[in-house]
């Protein structure tokens, strides 16, 4: 089993999650990140004075699913995230040793 986080631009968020929906993800974890990566933020301006925002918002997706679907996920966020600009984020794939569902005790990828 493996989970996939994955870190995208705000906006793109529906058009993400269309697309893993089109391919049969049944469960997303979504959080609201703020951080930087090679953009480093960006200076903005407010009444006049400048200031730097060094933290950019950002959607934090998790999603556990078994080895099999992985690379269909990892294709589905990259082309529904991508803009082609800076800031596009990132897609994290870590192995989990294991998942319960609290409910009915269910181990394993029944429990996914």
């Amino acid at each position: 089993m493996k989970l996939i986080t994955a870190v995208i631009k705000p906006f793109k968020l529906d058009d993400v999650r269309e697309a893993l929906a089109d391919i049969g993800v049944q469960g997303i974890t979504v959080t609201e990140v703020k951080g930087f990566g090679r953009q480093k933020g960006h200076t903005e301006l407010y009444r006049g004075a400048e200031y730097v925002v060094d933290f950019l918002p950002k959607i934090k997706l998790e999603i556990a699913v078994g080895q099999a679907m992985v690379d269909s996920i990892v294709e589905a966020i990259t082309k529904s995230a991508a803009t082609g600009k800076i800031g596009d984020g990132k897609i994290f794939i870590s192995s989990l040793d294991e998942v319960i569902r609290i409910r009915t005790g269910e181990t394993g990828e029944e429990a996914v």
